[in-house]
């Protein structure tokens, strides 16, 4: 079956927004394996201060999410009107925002132990299902990729064939989501919250690489918000960082 980019199905009459309705459905499956997951752990933390946490993570995204997709174009958006600023918004900025909503709202409750584990994979989970609607849009979303004449290139809606990137980044966290859960199940005295580190270092690393790859507006040393958003992000982990290069070192000298 061939499918002409945007997809935009039409169902009883209505034109259906597939990839708005493939966000919601992300952050609804995501929420329910959060759940489960919590349900079939010893979660040390407790519902509480769980609550406290997940609603810290929900102001945090939702206020970096929005300053992020504003700047990546502030010349534009400052033009727009104020409901379509609310509508911008970019994952980058939901999950740094999240983390630094999350580490306040620790700080307030005063709970010690690590909570990024279970949000690791439904975190994972969330983010393939809603790049799939971002593919699906095609060049209705600015998640589509320059031209190129590279054999993955295709007709994202325009015409042109381009680096379908949603595409690069599903099979990147697919690949992710495997590793991750490999290193859960075999690393039995894994530190708390490693789980979650690694995620992070691993995904901003990759966008910050990726971003190369779309028409982006490049205001900084070369570089676009999102890229300096990731910088910080890594320099936020950089103690993580040096521990990993540090243990994979010493690893490859004893092979």
């Amino acid at each position: 079956m061939n499918i002409t980019l945007p997809f935009e199905p039409i169902l009883f009459g209505i034109k259906w927004n597939i990839h708005l309705i493939l966000e919601y459905l992300a952050f609804f499956i995501a929420f329910r394996y959060y759940v489960f997951l919590r349900k079939r752990s010893a979660d040390s933390i407790t519902s509480a201060n769980r609550l406290s946490i997940i609603i810290g993570a929900i102001f945090g995204a939702l206020l970096l999410s929005r300053a992020v997709a504003f700047l990546e174009n502030p010349v534009i958006h400052s033009q727009e009107e104020w409901m379509a600023l609310m509508n911008n918004k970019t994952i980058m900025g939901g999950l740094f925002g999240g983390l630094l909503g999350v580490e306040l709202a620790k700080v307030i409750i005063g709970e010690k132990q690590s909570s990024g584990d279970l949000f690791t994979f439904p975190i994972i989970l969330g983010i393939i299902i809603g790049r799939v609607g971002c593919f699906l849009a095609g060049t209705n979303e600015f998640t589509y990729g320059k031209k190129t004449s590279f054999f993955m290139g295709m007709n994202l809606g325009d015409g042109l064939n381009r680096h379908p990137v949603a595409l690069y980044e599903v099979f990147f966290l697919l690949l992710l989501f495997i590793l991750l859960t490999k290193i859960q199940r075999n690393s039995k005295s894994l530190e708390s919250g490693m789980l979650f580190k690694f995620f992070m270092i691993s995904y901003f690393t990759f966008r910050f690489l990726i971003e190369f790859l779309k028409p982006n507006t490049f205001f900084t040393l070369g570089l676009s918000s999102i890229q300096i958003l990731c910088l910080i992000c890594l320099f936020y982990y950089q103690k993580t960082i040096r521990q990993a290069t540090a243990y994979a070192l010493k690893k490859l000298h004893l092979l």
